[in-house]
């Protein structure tokens, strides 16, 4: 069975790509552009997206903009940031009702394309640059999205094991950019930043619904005028000299302890022992039937929660749990008795086919909407591996349980991060 069918169109700096499906009443239009994750530019990376929503030269004013939206049969569009490996993802996301569902046969695909392009390439200008009041209006909204991480405890204690495991390395950028950096950017060095982005980053379009792709061909050629680029260098993740694995405690005001654990997992998501990886991450914390679920939480009664992720283009497997402070100890203990039963191969076959079975679910209720398709897919254009959703499901059923102990034999405990709460913490 094919999951996923994409046809993909390249013009000019530009790759499309096309999802024609009758699966949704709606379509879902994402454009991405990627570039290296740098402290020179990520906050003015996610700061120009914002500036650029707030009006077009044809529609200047933002409640103009918002009327217009309405028009559309409430079409919406968005910005978002993320970070994929030591690259930095810009989204904009346009969603629209499709018109073929409609009564009325309003062009309404053209329209909502058409408009996306003023968004990205005709915004709203004075004097040759970005208006300085909607920067200024950004630049404080932007602060309260940096901020919004540090009153989040458990987003906090995420983001200082990262900085402190990936200390010097791009990796460790937030993705909003830092505080410190807003208050220099100006209206000029923020659209010279967006210039050269839409110069110079890796740009990809995609479109899922049930759209004609011979129109979307000839729409993209008529709005999206983009130029010829090099491809964007990715980051590769650098050999590392093996270091013996650090603790980091900070105190705060905090009524539950996080304790945070950052591993190198030494594999990809362009290694061919990823879907082994993505097994042991299954079995170790990742579903409610994991060891870290079960022995940390349900046994011992140590965590209010205790799971963990990967970071699948880093190389990195993160525990994240929440503690009473004084069972610090035995909760690091009891995660690492786990961990290196893991490496022992201490799991069951039963375990295996749950989490295969898990995993599976899980991949085909990302596909089961609009956005969650154009997320699988772009994982491909970050890193071209050649794989497919059902190649990946075959290979997931040939892991064996020795591939799952052999890729957790790579894996090394870094970093153990806690944010301690202080005593009489309120």
């Amino acid at each position: 069975m094919t999951y996923l069918q994409e046809k993909t169109l390249d013009t000019p700096g530009l790759h499309t790509h096309i999802v024609k499906t009758e699966k949704f009443k709606t379509v879902t239009i994402l454009f991405k552009m990627l570039a290296p994750l740098s402290k020179d530019d990520v906050t003015m990376r996610s700061l120009f997206p914002h500036v650029l929503l707030r009006g077009t030269e044809k529609m200047p004013k933002t409640g103009t903009l918002r009327a217009y939206f309405d028009e559309l049969y409430g079409a919406t569009v968005s910005a978002d940031m993320a970070k994929k490996g030591e690259n930095h993802i810009i989204t904009f996301r346009l969603e629209m009702a499709n018109e073929k569902y409609l009564k009325d046969q309003t062009p309404l695909l053209e329209k909502g394309i058409a408009l996306l392009s003023d968004l990205l390439f005709h915004p709203y200008v004075e004097d040759g640059v970005f208006s300085p009041l909607y920067v200024e209006q950004e630049k404080r909204t932007l602060k309260q999205r940096i901020q919004a991480v540090y009153d989040d405890k458990m987003r906090y204690s995420n983001l200082r094991l990262v900085q402190e495991m990936c200390k010097g390395e791009p990796y460790a950028l937030h993705v909003n950019g830092e505080m410190e950096d807003i208050e220099t950017i100006t209206p000029h060095s923020l659209f010279e930043a967006y210039k050269q982005a839409l110069q110079s980053n890796q740009l990809d379009l995609y479109v899922v619904g049930d759209v004609d792709e011979q129109d979307i061909s000839r729409m993209v050629s008529q709005y999206f005028n983009t130029s010829e680029r090099e491809p964007v260098k990715q980051h590769a993740e650098e050999a590392r000299q093996k270091a013996e694995p650090k603790e980091v405690i900070d105190e705060e005001d905090v009524k539950q302890g996080k304790l945070n654990i950052g591993f190198r997992t030494h594999t990809t998501i362009a290694d061919e022992d990823y879907p082994a990886l993505h097994l042991f991450n299954g079995i170790f914390g990742g579903f409610s039937h994991s060891k870290l679920f079960i022995n940390v939480r349900e046994k011992a009664s140590l965590a209010y929660y205790a799971v963990s992720r990967l970071e699948s283009f880093k190389g990195l497997m993160m525990v994240m749990s929440g503690i009473e402070v004084g069972n610090y100890q035995q909760a690091v203990d009891i995660i690492k008795e786990q961990f290196e039963a893991m490496q022992k191969g201490d799991f069951s076959d039963e375990a295996i086919d749950q989490t295969k079975a898990v995993v599976k679910n899980q991949l085909l209720e990302t596909i089961d909407t609009s956005y969650g398709t154009a997320e699988y897919l772009y994982q491909h254009a970050v890193v071209p591996t050649g794989e497919t959703l059902d190649s990946f499901l075959e290979a997931l059923d040939r892991v064996t349980k020795e591939d799952i102990i052999k890729v957790g034999q790579k894996i090394e405990w870094d970093t153990t991060y806690f944010l301690k709460g202080t005593e009489g913490a309120s």
